[in-house]
């Protein structure tokens, strides 16, 4: 638990580090490295189940498919990675032995359609352009407010599991998760997105009022929640308790990421940000 609050502390303290000092384009840094390192996770965790991505070009593709939407106001075939990314993917596939080809192919474009155009909703969200109703530390708030809510229901749900926790959400897959957990993640992520909103609201938009912001963190922090069941699942497949060992106590980067996985989407939706 200590090197797990340690781990915690200094990697949030290096997150606000970046943003404070390079704003916008931190934090498209920030992703970015966190998308490729989370697919080169993600494709050593499918190796280890038995398949055979493409890890290399799996992770080179993921980068530019995660950037993708900064550069979309200059280039604008930037929408255009994805296929690009299946069709690489379906040459490279090509040069693999007969027998895998279709298992390299599937498990490559699988990585890239789960983890970097996923993520790639986040760089959306904090993009700043001419014009825009949100000012550019206003996107990078509401950025920073997704991440926080979701990963602090985590913390929340660990609190509370140890402290109530009884009934167990999914024995087999995660036995550590209770519904007690759950419960009080979920609240936690209420409480800290309605507080966030409140301490920021001149730089919000609006319409981010604090009940808003607690109402919108409920859905993400269930999501979260199931999307971070989804990588136990693919852990326990591949035999492995941790994706990594990059951050003591936490384990890899796709440990650290994988609630935002499929919250980062919701998250932009929810927002109504273009």
């Amino acid at each position: 638990m200590r090197h797990r609050l340690l781990s915690f502390f200094v990697l949030w303290a290096t997150v606000l580090a970046v943003l404070w000092f390079f704003r916008a384009a931190g934090a498209l840094v920030l992703i970015t490295l966190l998308s490729a390192l989370t697919l080169r996770e993600f494709y050593a965790l499918l190796r280890a189940a038995g398949h055979h991505p493409l890890a290399g070009p799996g992770v080179v593709l993921g980068a530019l498919i995660t950037a993708a939407p900064w550069i979309d106001p200059v280039w604008t075939f930037a929408s255009y990675l994805l296929p690009f990314g299946v069709v690489a993917a379906t040459f490279l596939a090509l040069l693999e032995p007969a027998e895998t080809r279709v298992d390299a192919l599937g498990a490559t474009v699988f990585g890239l359609a789960f983890v970097p155009a996923m993520l790639a909703f986040i760089v959306k969200i904090v993009r700043p352009f001419p014009g825009d109703f949100v000012p550019a530390d206003g996107r990078l708030l509401i950025g920073l407010w997704l991440v926080a809510v979701v990963k602090f229901c985590d913390v929340g749900a660990l609190l509370t599991g140890m402290a109530i926790g009884r009934h167990k959400l999914a024995p087999v897959i995660s036995p550590k998760k209770t519904w007690e957990g759950a419960v009080g993640g979920v609240l936690t992520s209420a409480g800290l997105g309605a507080l966030l909103a409140w301490l920021g609201r001149d730089n919000f938009p609006p319409h981010f009022t604090p009940v808003f912001a607690a109402i919108a963190a409920v859905p993400l922090a269930i999501v979260g929640i199931v999307s971070d069941l989804i990588e136990s699942v693919i852990k326990r497949r591949a035999g492995w308790k941790d994706s990594g060992s990059t951050f003591p106590g936490i384990g890899g980067v796709f440990d650290l990421t994988d609630s935002l996985v499929l919250t980062a989407p919701l998250g932009y939706l929810l927002f109504g940000l273009n």
